[in-house]
């Protein structure tokens, strides 16, 4: 399920309890579990779709051509001063490059911390400081229920607040914001500085199983936000177990999260975790009623999708549509539907059910876990499921 570069000396130290220390000694890499140990076998598999209803916009990636982009981004941020266990932040929409990013960071061992778009200037101020970042990524802007979100104007801001802000400050210019101010000095263009690295090739950083994969902050609504920080071997071994005892997803298969990459579903389902299957994984930057309230149906047809994961909030906007946008299309390639993030009520439950004719399953889980705590496990046995319960 995971390579290790180096086998672990002990499979669990709780010594300091409650503090556990998972494959003590074992070294791997996230991003060579997502990316490099598939090439052999399906190189030229799609491993991500980017579909943008906001833009009008779709990208298709193979494994080989994935692991290129990587390997660039990897070499820019290197060229930027990152090293191994410093801290990068993350203030992007959902783009590819912001996968480029993230598994940029795990090649070279450095801690992602991705900071959820719609965070105000403060909130992300306060990011910044805890994290002391050397370097920080960005977009001149995002697009929400098409309309412009200007990101670098509030990253500026934000930078003006920090006690601890980077030296630089890379850009990936979308051309959303053609007035973007640019600090000469400080903010580097993404696209010039590629250039220089068309054909980079890094090799992974192996990293002890409990040393830092990223920090993700809790949104802080009843006080100061808290930095989670995951460990690197035990959370591949969980994400890796997930997708074959819960979500069932096989090599080969595709995979469609509706969350954000700032979220832990984003990180854990839409990045690592389908990537680590050998899935195809699909990056989607929209709402769920726009162009109209059939995208997702469409997307699960168009892209033979076999494991979706959602949220009830958007289940309860969808069942105040109208019914004919779910049948319009052919979702007979869903095995399964997850939905969690908050309480899904049985009258949700019932009726999505009904509708997609499909299993959906309730599941818990926080930030502080990194994937599901409770849940039924069809890749192990067959339960019933119990409507409007994460539970079986």
């Amino acid at each position: 399920m995971i390579h290790w570069h180096q086998p672990c000396s002990e499979v669990l130290d709780y010594s300091r309890p409650p503090f556990a220390r998972w494959f003590v000694g074992g070294e791997t890499n996230l991003c060579y579990n997502a990316l490099d140990r598939h090439i052999a076998a399906r190189g030229d598999q799609k491993a991500l779709v980017w579909i943008s209803t906001e833009v009008g916009e779709s990208r298709t990636f193979t494994y080989k051509q994935l692991l290129a982009e990587v390997n660039r981004a990897a070499a820019m941020l290197q060229s930027l001063g990152v090293k191994k266990g410093e801290r990068v932040i993350l203030y992007l929409p959902m783009i590819p490059e912001a996968c480029f990013a993230i598994l940029a960071c795990a090649r070279l061992g450095a801690v992602h911390s991705v900071v959820f778009g719609g965070f105000a200037a403060a909130s992300l101020a306060a990011r910044i400081d805890d994290a002391k970042p050397a370097l920080m990524i960005t977009a001149d802007g995002g697009s929400r229920m098409g309309k412009t979100v200007l990101y670098k104007s509030l990253v500026d801001e934000a930078l003006k607040l920090a006690r601890h802000p980077p030296q630089k400050l890379l850009i990936f210019k979308r051309g959303l914001d053609y007035a973007m101010p640019v600090v000469q000095g400080r903010d580097v263009d993404w696209k010039a500085l590629q250039k220089d690295f068309a054909n980079a090739e890094l090799a992974c950083a192996w990293l002890e199983s409990n040393e830092p994969s990223y920090i993700l902050y809790t949104s802080g609504t009843t006080g100061q936000p808290k930095g989670v920080q995951r460990d690197v071997g035990g959370y591949a071994v969980a994400l890796a177990a997930s997708m074959k005892n819960i979500f069932c997803g096989e090599a080969g298969e595709t995979m469609f999260t509706t969350s954000d990459i700032g979220w832990v579903v984003g990180h854990s389902y839409i990045i690592y975790a389908p990537l680590i299957a050998g899935m195809t994984t699909i990056m989607y930057e929209g709402v769920p009623i726009r162009p109209d309230a059939g995208i997702w149906w469409k997307i699960v047809q168009d892209h033979q999708v076999d494991v979706m994961f959602s949220a009830p909030t958007a289940i309860r906007v969808l069942k105040k549509q109208d019914p004919a946008y779910l049948k319009k299309y052919d979702v007979s390639s869903l095995k399964h539907l997850f939905l969690a993030g908050e309480p899904l009520d049985e009258p949700t439950h019932v009726w999505i059910t009904e509708s997609l004719g499909r299993p959906v399953i309730d599941h818990y889980w926080q930030t502080e876990t990194g994937w599901p705590l409770l849940s039924a496990q069809p890749g192990v046995e067959k339960t019933r499921l119990k409507m409007g319960s994460p539970s079986f």
